[in-house]
């Protein structure tokens, strides 16, 4: 099993004038540590079960650029990005200039978001949930398309483009793993199995039956179950002396008994490195065994 390392807390104690500084000693700690990835959260207010919304929050690719410069190894991307908050063709060009420039190390995460207090705060469209799957279907075949060797036009319900083109390409082949978060039965999962790479669900009591679902449709789709890589949300609580790593190499036995392939979640008590540096030490080479 792999773990990968998701920053959703960025109110920090030096604050704003430090958070460049502090997010890229993070992420060196996280990339020399052996997290296979560094994820931040696609939001623009802080999310209730983090913060206030008033608490620092950074736009999500902007802050994957940087943190491609000041990590050499570990994947970068998204848990997940909304999709109704940009355009296909502009997120397509970030997380292509994201992949290029981290030398192939991008990953699209994406669902089909559901934030409204932060979109109608900031005056972004936020459509139904019927819509917003609609949205997140005709994205997904778009972004595939704009991955290929086919720059034609593009016609869907809800967008439509002239000319697909891509220049450069990314350098991940066939193109940046694509990971659909959200445990919807009859839609996420089944767009996961059609249009996926990966998945993202919740570490609840729900989960196997969760995978057992996104096992049918992989069925119903003629998809290899095997080929998506699974991943499954988990908080790496080590306490604040390390006294809970226990408990966590644990849990992560008991996922990877699920077949689960990658654990993402959050440090508590971030930016202190030494948590970091503790994973590194006491839990990531035990995953890497299970």
């Amino acid at each position: 099993m792999k773990l990968g390392l998701q920053i959703p807390d960025l109110t920090w104690p030096k604050g704003a004038s430090a958070l460049g500084a502090d997010l890229a000693a993070v992420a060196r700690k996280a990339d020399e540590a052996g997290f296979d990835s560094v994820a931040l959260m696609d939001h623009f207010f802080q999310i209730s079960v983090v913060g206030p919304p008033e608490n620092d929050m950074i736009e999500a690719y902007t802050a994957l650029g940087f943190l491609a410069a000041h990590t050499e190894r570990a994947k970068l991307l998204t848990v997940v990005t909304g999709v109704h908050y940009r355009e296909p063709g502009l997120l397509a060009k970030a997380v292509t200039t994201l992949d290029v420039l981290s030398g192939g190390r991008a990953i699209l995460g994406i669902g089909a978001g559901w934030n409204e207090e932060e979109s109608r705060g900031l005056g972004f469209p936020f459509p139904s949930t019927a819509e917003r799957f609609e949205r997140l279907e005709e994205t997904l075949r778009y972004l595939r398309q704009m991955w290929s060797d086919d720059d034609g036009p593009f016609q869907g319900k809800h967008y439509q483009a002239e000319r697909l083109m891509n220049v450069p390409q990314a350098l991940s082949k066939p193109h940046p793993p694509i990971m659909i978060g959200g445990s919807g039965e009859k839609k996420t999962l089944r767009f996961v199995a059609k249009y996926g790479d990966m998945c993202n669900l919740f570490n609840g009591p729900d989960l196997e039956r969760k995978l057992d679902v996104l096992k049918q449709h992989c069925e119903n789709e003629g998809r290899d179950y095997a080929e998506i890589t699974k991943t499954v949300y988990h908080t790496f609580d080590i306490g604040p002396k390390g006294e809970k790593t226990g408990e966590l190499n644990d849990a992560l036995g008991k996922l990877a008994e699920l077949g689960v392939d990658v654990a993402i979640g959050s440090i508590p008590g971030l930016p202190d490195l030494d948590l970091v540096e503790k994973i590194g030490e006491k839990v990531i080479p035990v995953a890497e065994k299970l």
